[in-house]
């Protein structure tokens, strides 16, 4: 809260011009306060001056090359509560604003990647369920996202909780998102190809999970800094090998992104350092930290890199999608 009980505010009388002062006690006082008296020195000024200033940065800033062909990248984590579709969305948001076409395919039958994007996926909506299911082609479902030019989003709906029991006596099941992707003609290297897919998980290792990691060359892994996060990593990174041996061999985890980075721990340093010791260069150098912004922009419909732009959590986000780009630089 800006001011105490015992803060007090300086103004102008409009009738005498001389100096009155206003006792302001809460938030709410300061936005009901009288627009005439709102100075540049006032924290709600500020505020917002900060915030057109941030958001006029976003807009502005200069575009990462584009990538030779499209880079199929999936957020995996059996765990729940990492940040994976957090990390997924504003990734994704980071690179749009960087100047990239952004597909972001939402297997989740939570739908929260929809949330964050405010895209509707009540049940019957066309996304995820059609394309794996029925054979939809990605184009018929594709639908953009609000306030973020050049990204895109399949929605995923309740619909696709079933996928996995419907599917499961069909010939190729595992291949289902990956023919999809091999069929559309904005997946490869032509001018209007997707420079990104990224494609959010839910928190299992079940056949929707497969179908990503399947369709996919590379796998990113968001990390929450605390132990409990590091017991299924070699669950996961078991899967990965055996759908390499069987069905993808060009799949390989390029990244891990720590997530919720309390820098006032040693618990987070020392897991990361943990992480780090046994992983190498493929942790990412930027670590995105605990943040009410982040977890914040979803109930406003929005990812963090449009609610707060200038906000810490946006800007780690920024340099991870910025990190995320140069590796592909690098393999290229």
């Amino acid at each position: 809260m800006p001011y105490d009980d015992e803060s007090t505010q300086s103004a102008v009388s409009r009738e005498t011009d001389e100096p009155v002062s206003i006792r302001l006690r809460t938030a709410g006082d300061i936005a009901s306060f009288d627009n005439d008296f709102a100075t540049e020195t006032t924290p709600l000024a500020a505020a917002a001056e900060h915030t057109l200033l941030a958001r006029g940065a976003a807009s502005n800033r200069p575009p990462l090359p584009r990538p030779a062909s499209t880079r199929v990248i999936v957020s995996a984590n059996q765990k729940g509560g990492v940040g994976k579709t957090t990390s997924t969305v504003n990734i994704a948001a980071a690179l749009a604003q960087l100047g990239q076409k952004v597909l972001v395919i939402d297997l989740d039958p939570q739908g929260n990647a929809c949330t964050a994007f405010d895209v509707d996926h009540y049940q019957g909506t066309p996304g995820t369920y059609e394309v794996l299911v029925e054979g939809a082609a990605l184009e018929d479902v594709v639908v953009p996202v609000p306030r973020l030019e050049g990204l895109e989003l399949v929605p995923a709906t309740i619909d696709l909780a079933g996928a996995e029991v419907e599917l499961v006596e069909e010939e190729g099941r595992e291949q289902r998102l990956k023919t999809a992707l091999a069929k559309s003609p904005r997946v490869g290297d032509a001018e209007d190809r997707w420079d990104y897919v990224l494609i959010d998980c839910p928190p299992s290792l079940g056949l929707l999970t497969v179908n990503a990691l399947v369709a996919s060359t590379e796998v990113m892994i968001p990390i929450q800094a605390e132990y409990y996060a590091l017991e299924g990593l070699g669950q996961l990174l078991k899967t990965v090998e055996m759908v390499r041996a069987a069905l993808n061999p060009s799949l390989k985890v390029s990244s891990m992104l720590i997530t919720m980075y309390d820098a006032r721990t040693r618990l987070a340093s020392q897991v990361a350092e943990e992480v780090r010791e046994h992983f190498g260069d493929t942790v990412m150098r930027t670590f995105i930290p605990r943040a009410v912004r982040v977890s914040e922009a979803p109930s406003f419909g929005q990812t963090v890199m449009t609610y707060d732009p200038g906000s810490p959590g946006a800007l780690s986000y920024l340099e991870a999608a910025k990190e995320l780009a140069k590796q592909g630089e690098q393999r290229g």
